[in-house]
């Protein structure tokens, strides 16, 4: 049997680590392999990589992928802000007809839910498919908890960390942005663990004369410094997402928001405060994954085999709890996974007295 092996969209840390433990967990059972380079555009060009026990061995604590990855391409599945893809059957047919002369049983898509997206018209045309779920905001609903979200938040905890001391040293406000397009679990998580005072999330919005006088209380309380995380995805009341301008055709590329509150306090309390505002950006990604992402990954990649094994195509594994599940990839991208007011880190939030948008 050939399985092929697909990462396409965003890289997260630990994708090297789902590759090497399916190869690895496969190999025992006598299961060839190849990794297609650049994700879909890799198996439309028939640029590929054989994989085996010696190709992968030592690749699980690396960050990035063996594979390559691109966000854009002839089978995106996603455009603007999520709408669905048809990709052109011209396409479509292309991929399976390459699938075929490389003599390919069945496919693991490592991706997120424009991967997935793309998966599924694949799936519709006969081509035997097992899903890993792969996205850093942890947002989607299907499964408990995707690998590299951990990692990046501690990643934007360490960075809160020093910026503790400088802001402390300077008086400064920091406003710190980190990514989360429509979910806010990095900000959340990463606010919460490195003491920030404020955290805007997507899911609540937020309103500039409430944070300014929340600032100003502080200054009265002798708290002349102050750390705000804000996700790249979060907006005030009665405004616009911040939307950066792209050459890349429909894909709406977040970022900015940062610097724009910024910029709105100062307009509305000139002189007042010290700003400064740090984008962590793609430093989020990059880098060697934690152990819980090296084990969540490894569980990913063993699972996916697994999935091959009991012929469950057309499914995306799934972690509920501390069990391994599979759920029909047409329900895996169905439903993002927000921050709601009752979650349990929001709470502890507010609990001690981090501002919340109002």
């Amino acid at each position: 049997m050939k399985v092929g092996i697909i990462n396409s969209g965003g890289d997260v840390q630990g994708l090297n680590a789902v590759i090497a433990s399916a190869v690895i967990h496969g190999s025992k059972h006598d299961i060839k392999f190849i990794g297609f380079e650049k994700g879909w555009e890799g198996m439309l060009d028939m640029k590929y990589i054989e994989l085996n026990t010696l190709t992968v061995k030592g690749i699980s604590h690396i960050g990035g992928t063996i594979l390559h990855s691109v966000n854009k391409g002839r089978f995106a599945g996603k455009a603007g802000t999520g709408d669905k893809n048809i990709i052109p059957d011209e396409i479509l047919d292309l991929a399976v007809e390459n699938l075929k002369n490389l003599e390919v049983d069945a496919l693991i898509v490592i991706g997120g839910d424009g991967t997935l997206a793309g998966a599924i018209q694949l799936a519709d045309r006969g081509v035997k498919i097992i899903s890993v779920p792969k996205t850093i905001d942890n947002d989607l609903g299907s499964t408990d908890q995707t690998f590299g979200f951990s990692t990046a938040v501690n990643v934007a905890v360490e960075a809160l960390d020093r910026l503790h001391t400088t802001a402390y040293s300077h008086d400064r406000v920091m406003i710190v942005e980190t990514m989360g397009r429509h979910a806010g679990w990095i900000a959340l998580y990463a606010g919460l663990a490195g003491g920030a005072d404020a955290i805007l999330l997507p899911e609540f919005e937020f309103n500039y004369e409430a944070l300014v006088k929340f600032l100003r209380w502080r200054k009265t309380l002798g708290r002349f410094y102050s750390i705000i995380v804000v996700s790249e995805g979060a907006k005030a009341k009665n405004e616009e997402l911040v939307i950066k301008n792209s050459s890349y055709g429909p894909e709406v590329l977040l970022g900015g928001v940062s610097e724009q509150i910024m910029n709105r306090i100062n307009q509305m309390a000139p002189d007042e405060f010290e700003i400064r505002n740090v984008v962590l950006g793609h430093i989020q990604r990059g880098g060697t994954p934690n152990a819980e992402d090296r084990i969540l990954a490894k569980s990913y990649g063993t699972a996916a085999i697994d999935g091959i094994l009991e012929e469950r195509y057309g499914n995306m594994v799934a972690i509920h709890g501390s069990k391994i599940e599979f759920v029909p990839l047409a329900d895996a991208i169905g439903k993002l996974k927000n921050v709601t007011s009752d979650a349990l880190a929001y709470q502890t939030a507010k609990k001690i007295g981090v501002f919340l948008g109002e």
